[in-house]
């Protein structure tokens, strides 16, 4: 692994739960390999460009690293509704690139989601966008496009390893919104990681009480990391019990 540099974040207002507060363990990491990459992974990291990251917060443990058993993964009736609302849509898989096209969505999401969800507005340029989301270990980065004919209208960016992929990122038209996009991405590489042979899709952090991280609880069967282990620890992974795994009704 070739890290620059590792750090604890100061601690800042947590920008999931109001009243909480959030720090970040960083890892600047240019190369890992595969392996090196699956055990991160499996501690309960997450890569961001040249960032790999996961919470260390002071107070707080309510961010949880949860992951799919993908072998064992049959999508509901719900989500058979949402491949179904799709099935126009053409998933294609690339290597990373940045194009205008791709900038210019990314904007259009982002100036949506601040209308829609007081998210703060982000918008950057190809340069700001290949630094935030194209460096550091992105021999191990994918991205799929979607598109309805021929526009391009959803991007997300995974990364793989020969055990597993990780969900880093997804972004759409609004358009597409009605459709459930989102979940319909997941599906997507939830699918892919089954014709695969991978063992679990990485979904990021699930937070019980933040209403856009806590979706990710209805894709089961899952796992959730017990605590982030310090370095040289064997992580330990928990089956979420029947109540835990319990699905909420989808989100629009």
């Amino acid at each position: 692994m070739n890290e620059i540099f590792r750090l604890v974040e100061t601690p800042r207002p947590c920008s999931y739960l109001a009243r909480e507060i959030a720090s970040f363990e960083v890892r600047a990491v240019a190369a890992l390999t595969a392996a090196e990459y699956s055990e991160l992974l499996a501690s309960g990291y997450r890569r961001f460009g040249w960032q790999i990251f996961r919470p260390a917060c002071p107070a707080c443990a309510a961010c949880r690293s949860l992951r799919v058993l993908v072998s064992e993964f049959k999508p509901g009736l719900s989500e058979r509704r949402i491949l179904r609302k799709n099935a126009t849509i053409r998933a294609e898989l690339h290597p990373l690139f940045a194009s205008r096209e791709i900038v210019d969505l990314y904007n259009c999401y982002q100036r949506f989601m601040c209308a829609h969800r007081g998210w703060s507005l982000q918008q950057c340029d190809r340069e700001a966008y290949v630094d935030a989301f194209l460096t550091g270990a992105v021999s191990h980065g994918r991205q799929w496009l979607y598109f309805d004919g021929s526009q391009l209208i959803g991007v997300a960016l995974m990364d793989e390893v020969p055990d597993a992929i990780s969900l880093v990122y997804c972004f759409y038209h609004p358009d597409w919104r009605p459709r459930s996009p989102g979940t319909f991405s997941i599906l997507n590489q939830i699918l892919y990681a089954q014709a695969t042979n991978r063992k679990y899709a990485y979904l990021g952090y699930w937070i019980h009480d933040c209403q856009s991280m806590k979706y990710k609880i209805r894709f089961r069967p899952h796992e959730i990391l017990r605590e982030y282990p310090p370095d040289g620890e064997q992580p330990i992974w928990e089956r979420s019990t029947a109540e835990l795994s319990g699905a909420p009704a989808d989100r629009p």
